[in-house]
């Protein structure tokens, strides 16, 4: 009976695989279809990241920031990943552009959420 728990589990784990490869691979058509759009490059970046392949995912972030700075979301998400991949002034760095950025925006929400991960990146965070 254990055998078949297993058996069952590992079914669904090929499934969820396949799972995220159908969907990663439909994000990517659809950037193919429509290149300039950032949701989709940030999609396709937070496809990888989610898969384990940090270092596709930062590519995918730094051409979305190369093609648009303005798009605020990419910051937090870039300077959470450069944390992952211990490039802590690389975070800190980009956590300030997307600091001034969401200023320049109004978007007072996403500046929040940037400034607490800048302290916490600066180890000023809260305990």
């Amino acid at each position: 009976m254990a055998s078949a728990a297993v058996a069952a589990r590992s079914a669904e784990a090929v499934q969820e695989a396949a799972g995220n490869m159908d969907r990663l691979e439909t994000l990517l058509q659809y950037h193919q279809e429509d290149p300039d759009d950032r949701f989709m490059r940030f999609a396709v970046a937070s496809e990888y990241r989610k898969r384990g392949d940090l270092e596709t995912a930062l590519t995918w972030f730094e051409g979305l920031l190369e093609m648009d700075a303005s798009y605020v979301g990419t910051y937090y998400h870039l300077g959470k990943l450069y944390e992952e991949l211990n490039r802590k002034e690389d975070a800190i760095k980009t956590y300030r552009t997307g600091i001034t950025t969401a200023g320049d925006q109004s978007d007072f929400h996403a500046r929040s959420e940037l400034q607490s991960a800048l302290l916490e990146a600066e180890g000023l965070g809260f305990d």
